[in-house]
C-alpha cells in the first residue's frame, strides 16, 4: 500500500525522468534479487520487495505518477485535477484550494481555508495531510498483473556442460490457487470488520478528525469471504521439479531462461519466467576456461631433452602430442580444436592446453648416476645465469 513521504524513484534506482521502459527493468532486475522466493526467511529481503513492488505500482502507472510528481505522495483519494491545483499553488507560494483532497478547512482559527498558523504552516499541513493516507486507501479492482520473474542457480555436472543433455532443478513459485482459481474469496460475504457494516473509519491527522471511506470494504460495509487456501492472495506458493536442456559447451554463468515458469499472474496476468544461472562442476584432471581446456601432462628427461609423441587425454579420448626437443618444464603446447564446443558460435571448438612437467627420475644404481655425471659434464650448463643477470 502507497506511503507518503517516500522516493520511489530512489528506490528503484532510477532518475526521474527515467521512461516507463527503464522503470519496467529496474523492477524486474531488483525483483529478481529480492524475491521472497529466492531469499527464503529473509526478512529484510522481503521488505525490500514490498518497497520496490509499491514504488512500481505507483510509477509504472501513468495517472499515478503524475499526481505523486505533483504531490511528492500518492493516494486514490486525489484526482488528477486536485493534485494540479495543489502542485500550481506551491509553485505560486499560495494555500491550496479549501476543496482539496475533498476536506473542508474552514473551521480552523487563521481564515477560511487556512490551517492553524496562517498560510505560512502549509509546509507543515501538507506533512500532517500525507500521512493521513499512510493507511487508509480504499483498495481499488485491479486488472490483470503479471506474475514475478524468478531466479535460480543450477547446478550441472562438468561432461553435461560440455556435451549438453537434459538437467533438472526444484523451485519454489507461486501457481493459481486450486480452491478459488485466482479469485482470493469465495462466494458470499460477511460484515466488514474494520468498519463494522458502516462503510466509514475515522482517520486523525493532527487535532482534524476526519471520516473516511473504509478502506477494507470500499464503504460497502461488507467483505467477501476469504478463500481458506490461499488466504486472499489468489496464489499459493508450490515446490516443482522443472526439467531444462543444456547445450553442448554451456559455460558457467550462463543464463538459460525458461519462458513461463516463473510466479502466476494475477487476475488473469501471464506467468512470470525462470532465469537459470549455470554452474558447471569440475574434474580431477581437465581444467575449463571458457572453450578451452587446460591439462597438465609429465614428460621423462629423455622424451624433453630429445622430443618424443606421447599420448595425452583429451575431452574426446585419448590423442597424439609432439614435444619438442629441449622442450622445458613449464612449457604450454597447444592442441587446436581438442577443446570445447562453442554453445555461441556452434561449429567451432577452443583448443586444449597442455602445460608440460619434467619428470626428474630417481637414480638408484651407480651406473646411472655415472652416465648423468657424463651428460654434465658433455652439456656444461647453468640455468641459474640469467636469474644472477637480471640482479
Amino acid at each position: 500500500m502507497p506511503t507518503a513521504n517516500k522516493d520511489y524513484y530512489a528506490t528503484l534506482g532510477v532518475k526521474k525522468t527515467a521512461t516507463p521502459e527503464e522503470i519496467r527493468k529496474a523492477f524486474r532486475k531488483l525483483a529478481r534479487k529480492y524475491h521472497p522466493d529466492v531469499n527464503p526467511g529473509d526478512k529484510k529481503a522481503e521488505e525490500k520487495f514490498k518497497e520496490i513492488s509499491e514504488a512500481n505500482d505507483v510509477l509504472s502507472d501513468e495517472k499515478k505518477r503524475k499526481i505523486y510528481d505533483q504531490v511528492g505522495f500518492y493516494s486514490d483519494q486525489i484526482d488528477p485535477a486536485q493534485a494540479e491545483a495543489y502542485a500550481r499553488a506551491q509553485r505560486e507560494g499560495s494555500r491550496p484550494p479549501v476543496d482539496f483532497g475533498g476536506f473542508d478547512f474552514s473551521g480552523f482559527q487563521g481564515g477560511a481555508g487556512e490551517p492553524p498558523g496562517g498560510s505560512s504552516a502549509w509546509g507543515s499541513f501538507k506533512d500532517i495531510f500525507s500521512g493521513m493516507f499512510s493507511g487508509a486507501q480504499p483498495a481499488q479492482p485491479r486488472g490483470p498483473q503479471p506474475g514475478s520473474d524468478l531466479e535460480y542457480q543450477a547446478t550441472v555436472d562438468f561432461w553435461t556442460a560440455i556435451r549438453g543433455g537434459q538437467a533438472r532443478i526444484q523451485v519454489h513459485r507461486q501457481e493459481i490457487c486450486p480452491t478459488c482459481h485466482g479469485q482470493g474469496h469465495l462466494g458470499g460475504s460477511i460484515t466488514c470488520p474494520e468498519c463494522h457494516g458502516s462503510g466509514q473509519v475515522t482517520q486523525m491527522g493532527g487535532r482534524m478528525k476526519f471520516n473516511i471511506t473504509c478502506p477494507r470494504c470500499n464503504g460497502t460495509g461488507k467483505i467477501s469471504n476469504e478463500c481458506p487456501t490461499c488466504h486472499g492472495d489468489g496464489t499459493v506458493t508450490h515446490t516443482e521439479t522443472v526439467e531444462f536442456r543444456i547445450k553442448p559447451g554451456t559455460r558457467d554463468g550462463q543464463r538459460i531462461r525458461l519462458q513461463g515458469k516463473g510466479n502466476a499472474g494475477i487476475n488473469g496476468g501471464p506467468s512470470g519466467d525462470l532465469f537459470l544461472i549455470v554452474r558447471t562442476g569440475t574434474h580431477p584432471v581437465f581444467t575449463r576456461q571458457g572453450d578451452d581446456i587446460f591439462i597438465t601432462v609429465p614428460v621423462t628427461v629423455a622424451e624433453a631433452s630429445l622430443g618424443a609423441k606421447v599420448e595425452v587425454p583429451t575431452i574426446d579420448g585419448r590423442a597424439q602430442l609432439k614435444i619438442p626437443p629441449g622442450t622445458q618444464s613449464g612449457q604450454k603446447l597447444r592442441m587446436r580444436e581438442r577443446g570445447v564446443e562453442s554453445a555461441q558460435n556452434p561449429g567451432q571448438r577452443g583448443d586444449e592446453i597442455v602445460t608440460v612437467t619434467v619428470a626428474v627420475p630417481h637414480l638408484n644404481d651407480e651406473r646411472s648416476r655415472e652416465i648423468m655425471r657424463e651428460l654434465a659434464r658433455l652439456n656444461p650448463t647453468d640455468p641459474r645465469k640469467e636469474l644472477f643477470e637480471k640482479l
